[in-house]
């Protein structure tokens, strides 16, 4: 059960902490002395759950809550009391969703007193970008084309993008503080007991298939992501979207660096770099640079997450 009492940052409440970086988030802010109210899908899943309640001080200053994001009154269960919220949950598929515009609505009560809220986007909701000028790196003010996504049948790109929009929309509107986070491709170590669809797309490029993301841009160790979130918070000054990634590359660029570093592994490298409009660049992410976040190298981030998956039997 979480208690405010005596936690330097106060009480804050985080949806989609089970996942594979709410869970990291859940245990940094475990870490800075928070107290933590995390919401889950299955307060019964213990697939969900258990992994969370082992963390340190998870006993006095961790409490987990049921919470359906369509349901008003269920948020302000969740979000009631906090002095900032993390707003992680989303569904991460690469299937067709049932409703690829499920994931539009922030229902945080206006009321609340909510003091801020950090949202995590993506940067699928900055790309594909066809008016972006051809010479220049992504940056936070590339917004992706929607039409051009439902398209290409890219529907979570779509979701992510239209989540983004509405969320500023509603921010506006209600008066709250929001503040965005829009990471690449997540990395990494894991707390959870399966994996996530980046981490799915990662196994399947080390066990010899071929890696598929033509809007592949970069990637950021999820170690970092959390991090990120909590320096939005704690910086008042922190305004906008935020950019979140080790560096600018393409897939080709990655491919090759994983079987470099793995030639003991059967990596499909790419034989052809289809991605012309990915201007490369080192430090992107300048805005977080700023404050004080220090991105993990990305041999360091692919290592640890094949260490990962080798401790676990996955390879």
């Amino acid at each position: 059960m979480e208690s405010a009492g005596n936690c330097p940052g106060g009480l804050v409440c985080l949806t989609g902490g089970s996942g594979f970086i709410g869970s990291w988030l859940v245990r940094l802010l475990l870490d800075r002395g928070y107290a933590v109210r995390a919401t889950v899908k299955n307060i019964q899943d213990e697939r969900e759950t258990k992994h969370l309640e082992a963390l340190d001080a998870a006993a006095s200053r961790l409490r987990l809550l049921q919470m359906d994001l369509l349901d008003p009154a269920s948020v302000r269960a969740a979000v009631e009391g906090a002095r900032g919220v993390f707003h992680l949950a989303s569904p991460v598929t690469l299937q067709l969703p049932q409703d690829p515009e499920e994931n539009k609505s922030l229902l945080i009560p206006s009321n609340s007193g909510i003091g801020r809220v950090v949202l995590m986007s993506s940067k699928a909701a900055m790309v594909p970008n066809p008016d972006w000028p051809a010479d220049k790196v992504i940056d936070d003010d590339s917004w992706a084309d929607v039409e051009l996504l439902r398209k290409r049948q890219l529907w979570y790109n779509v979701s992510k993008t239209l989540a983004e929009k509405a969320a500023w929309d509603f921010a506006a509107k209600e008066g709250l503080q929001l503040v965005v986070i829009n990471p690449g491709m997540v990395l990494g170590p894991f707390l959870t007991p399966s994996v996530n669809a980046s981490l799915h797309c990662f196994l399947q490029l080390l066990e010899g298939q071929r890696m598929d993301l033509d809007l592949y841009m970069g990637c950021v160790d999820v170690r970092d992501v959390p991090s990120s979130l909590i320096a939005l918070h704690e910086s008042p000054s922190a305004q906008g979207r935020h950019l979140c990634m080790e560096s600018v590359e393409r897939l080709v660029d990655f491919t090759n660096h994983v079987a470099d570093l793995f030639p003991e592994l059967p990596v499909q490298r790419i034989k052809e770099d289809k991605q012309g409009w990915v201007v490369r660049a080192k430090d992107p992410s300048k805005k977080l640079m700023d404050l004080g976040i220090r991105f993990t190298p990305l041999d360091i981030t692919i290592r640890d997450t094949v260490d990962c998956f080798r401790s676990k039997g996955l390879i």
